[in-house]
């Protein structure tokens, strides 16, 4: 844990009790800060005050003391509108700050040189996280993995010279960390999302620049018209910046060609790296995560052999395009991290032949969107919720059953792809949220990886997670 010692002796109110907020809590009362502490749910404070954090109804004390406001990522801070607890904050006069810029500070104050990679985006930064502490880690550099990847980037070991962290920020950490400077820093791209909390797109882009903004070195992607003019106005202000692009040469930068990874330097074009034949990295959005991950590791002083050996060796993000088994020659890949038609583009476009099997909780827009992927699938295994509103959208374009259950999905799917004379890949990609089956899409991936383990002459390509639904 880093013990958040620039604020000792400081009075510091938070709000938001759920698993990065206790963690942040923790970390202040480690540090010597005096914490007041507090949540919408009655169950969260709690459990807070069990485990020995000081908790109290923020609306009753006295903010003139409280030298800074920490809000859980997860609250609104200006869309739809404020929560309470930022009105009675600002009108105070003070500042509003998250675990993402605690974590700075302590940098700043212990190791301020140690190497810090930072990625945002709006599609493809858990894989480019993951990716990068996976060459760090390789190449045997002490490597610290957090942030909204999923461990609280408060639970880290501390900042110190030569410990590499690669943090994941969503926009919601970006907005409640002013002083965020990392080493390097990753913008891959931007299309509009979370506007329920950011209000325009506009907005969502301004708060995502920040990141890039701040950094040592600035890595973005150029494939949409706001990641574009972002890294022309780093660039301006007189930031280095490194652009990468999966569709276009570059002048300067890093770009896709088929399966290579080229690096321009004022026109002149030297091969970085091949990505045929790693299956965790199929596809041109997986080569905009391995140029932002290559750019990256290269800033931070990584040889290319280096990268290189750990782009071969990278086993894949859990839950995304992850093959994890494979007879003869169908491929068994769990995509389960794919809860919306657009999450499920990528996987789908990475295979010719796809026994697919998607459904669940509907979310808005269906799949319709997956269209001209179609043409892929051999035959479609829908389950869940959604399963009357997919095989109405397919319709006749592609051949389907409804399986309703994953269980029977994973056994037809299996068993059609095995009379198939083609290469092919039986596929969780369900294009949907899990909760009417599941309770997150962890476990139902977990779920497709053990149904796969089971199958007669199965070669499984990771560990087979144990727990049911």
């Amino acid at each position: 844990m880093i013990a958040a010692s620039s604020f000792k002796g400081k009075r510091v109110a938070l709000f938001g009790l759920g698993g990065s907020g206790l963690a942040t809590a923790k970390s202040l009362q480690a540090g010597g800060a005096e914490v007041f502490a507090w949540d919408d749910n009655p169950d969260s404070v709690a459990r807070a005050a069990a485990e020995g954090i000081a908790t109290v109804d923020l609306h009753g004390i006295d903010w003139s003391g409280i030298a800074s406001f920490i809000l859980s990522p997860g609250v609104p801070l200006t869309h739809p509108k404020p929560h309470w607890t930022v009105a009675l904050a600002k009108s105070a006069g003070v500042e509003i700050i998250g675990d993402v810029e605690i974590f700075v500070r302590e940098r700043r104050l212990h190791a301020p040189d140690c190497p810090f990679i930072a990625i945002t985006g709006t599609n493809g930064k858990s894989t480019t996280t993951a990716l990068i502490a996976h060459i760090l880690q390789a190449s045997g550099r002490d490597t610290q993995l957090g942030g909204n990847i999923g461990r609280a980037v408060l639970t880290l070991e501390p900042p110190k010279a030569e410990r590499y962290f690669v943090v994941e920020c969503s926009s919601y950490q970006i907005d409640l960390a002013p002083t965020l400077n990392p080493t390097a820093g990753i913008l891959l791209n931007l299309t509009p999302d979370h506007l329920d909390r950011h209000g325009t797109t506009q907005h969502y882009a301004d708060v995502k620049e920040r990141l890039v903004a701040g950094a040592g070195t600035a890595i973005v992607g150029v494939d949409d018209s706001y990641c574009e003019l972002i890294g022309d106005r780093i660039e301006r202000s007189g930031h280095k910046v490194i652009r990468i692009s999966k569709r276009q040469p570059l002048a300067d930068g890093l770009y896709a060609e088929g399966s290579r990874i080229l690096q321009a330097d004022q026109g002149a074009v030297a091969p970085l790296a091949d990505l045929d034949g790693i299956q965790t990295l199929r596809g041109s959005h997986n080569a905009q995560n391995a140029a932002a991950a290559i750019a990256a590791c290269l800033a931070v002083g990584v040889s290319v052999e280096d990268v290189r050996l750990g782009l071969k060796s990278f086993p894949g993000l859990k839950h995304r395009m992850q093959p994890v088994g494979r007879r003869k020659q169908v491929v068994f890949v769990n995509d389960s991290k794919a809860t919306n038609a657009e999450a499920a583009a990528p996987a789908l476009s990475s295979y010719d032949r796809i026994y697919w099997i998607a459904g669940g909780l509907p979310k808005e827009g269906g799949i319709a969107s997956l269209a001209p992927l179609f043409p892929r699938i051999v035959k479609a295994y829908l389950i869940g919720e959604a399963a009357s509103a997919f095989a109405a959208t397919l319709g006749e374009q592609v051949a389907f059953e409804i399986s309703d259950t994953l269980d029977r999905a994973v056994a037809h799917a299996a068993a059609d792809a095995a009379r198939d004379a083609e290469p092919s890949a039986v596929m969780l990609s369900p294009a949907c949220a899990s909760f009417d089956q599941f309770k997150n899409f962890e476990v139902r991936g977990d779920s497709f990886v053990r149904l796969v383990a089971g199958l007669d002459g199965m070669a499984m390509l990771i560990d087979v997670p144990e727990g049911g639904k």
